[in-house]
């Protein structure tokens, strides 16, 4: 389930709410009871991890074509063309 970061318009009270995608937004502020406590938008706090994934493949590598290997075109390089030799 995601964590909604909530924040009130009236008192400033922030807090993290545990939610499922279906349930309603939560109207009322639990420190000072008003109505005027709504979603924040914040950022993500996630990883892209396995095959396939930039941090995984490519980061810190250099690229086979920069240190002298052959492509009939940039995609065809293990880097897909997304590095500073091409």
């Amino acid at each position: 389930m995601p964590i909604y970061e909530y924040r009130c318009g009236d008192c400033g009270h922030q807090k993290d709410h545990l939610q499922k995608h279906s349930d309603a937004p939560i109207a009322a502020c639990p420190a000072c009871g008003s109505n005027n406590y709504s979603k924040q938008l914040s950022a993500a706090g996630f990883q892209l991890k396995g095959n396939g994934w930039y941090a995984t493949d490519f980061k810190g590598g250099a690229c086979p074509v920069a240190q002298g290997g052959e492509a009939k075109s940039a995609a065809d390089t293990p880097c897909g063309g997304n590095c500073a030799c091409h």
